[in-house]
């Protein structure tokens, strides 16, 4: 098969999925509400330059909230937009992707190696989410430093995995029962072979659909750790979680905090955090519903 002969039929199945995606009125409201944050987070730096600040400017105004102005506080919510959109496609991607392995390697070759990774898999998903998070990104502190995006990806990464594992598992524990896999083993294909060139081809729709619908918990799992002073680090760096945080202590000369006096310092980015994990949530059903035979609309 050819180099052309491939794309020409990816470009074919992609045309395919457009189609039926535009059709899909949930799904193009989240996508336009996606197009609005990845608008922010890649013109943050021009956003700011246009209202007269800089990104030190920035940072000192979010950490003492109480003197913070409507323009400072947009320009913080684009700053804000760019870290969630990366920590949330990354970890999700990086979560799937080891997913997907590890459901794919349990299911087809059975086994002990099947139950160990189940039991393993079985014991990730049975802890408490956020308590963990917080137990793993105090570990990875160390000394007290903040955690960088890296860090924070791990973190999330290592909790995030497991659902996707067990239900690829189930899928492959189908598939290889199915004529074409018997096929290619009779004629001598290596289990590698089956596994990415006839099993993975047919669970990509539900990888796919499982990274998306990923984006959201990855979003809040860094929110939360931020909020907590457990996430990046929120005297040099901006957040939607770090923005909640300098509101949630005391203003400076006062005990009151910017939940009383400035509430809107608050509303904005719970709004944005809301509003992008919504077009997530919005797009990953769309896709399940084009990309599942089952529940495909005819």
């Amino acid at each position: 098969m050819s180099l052309a002969y491939r794309l020409a039929r990816y470009k074919r199945g992609l045309i395919s999925f457009w189609r039926l995606y535009k059709q899909n009125k949930f799904g193009m409201v989240g996508l336009v509400m996606l197009l609005v944050f990845v608008f922010l987070a890649t013109t943050a730096d021009l956003i700011a330059m246009l209202f007269g600040y800089k990104f030190d400017e920035l940072v000192i105004s979010v950490t003492s909230v109480g003197t913070i102005t409507p323009s400072a506080l947009f320009c913080a919510i684009a700053y804000g937009a760019r870290v969630s959109l990366i920590i949330g496609i990354t970890a999700s991607a990086c979560s799937v992707l080891l997913g997907t392995l590890i459901g794919m390697v349990s299911g087809y070759i059975g086994g002990r190696v099947d139950e160990v990774l189940m039991r393993i898999t079985d014991f990730i998903m049975m802890l408490p989410r956020l308590p963990l998070l917080i137990v793993l990104a105090a570990v990875l502190r160390g000394g007290g430093a903040a955690l960088g995006l890296s860090n924070i990806i791990l973190v999330i990464v290592i909790l995030g995995w497991a659902g996707t594992a067990r239900v690829v598992r189930s899928q492959v524990l189908s598939l290889k029962e199915r004529p074409f896999v018997e096929a290619a083993k009779a004629i001598g294909a290596s289990d590698r072979y089956i596994l990415f060139k006839h099993i993975l081809p047919n669970i990509m729709p539900l990888v796919m659909t499982y990274m998306v619908l990923g984006v959201p918990g990855a979003i809040l799992s860094e929110a939360s750790l931020t909020f907590l002073g457990l996430g990046i680090d929120i005297s040099r760096s901006i957040s939607w979680g770090s923005i909640l945080y300098w509101a949630a202590n005391p203003i400076y000369g006062s005990t009151a905090t910017a939940y009383l006096t400035k509430p809107w310092v608050v509303i904005s980015p719970g709004l944005c955090i809301t509003f992008l994990t919504l077009a997530t949530i919005l797009m990953g059903y769309a896709m399940d519903e084009i990309l599942n035979p089952r529940l495909r609309r005819r």
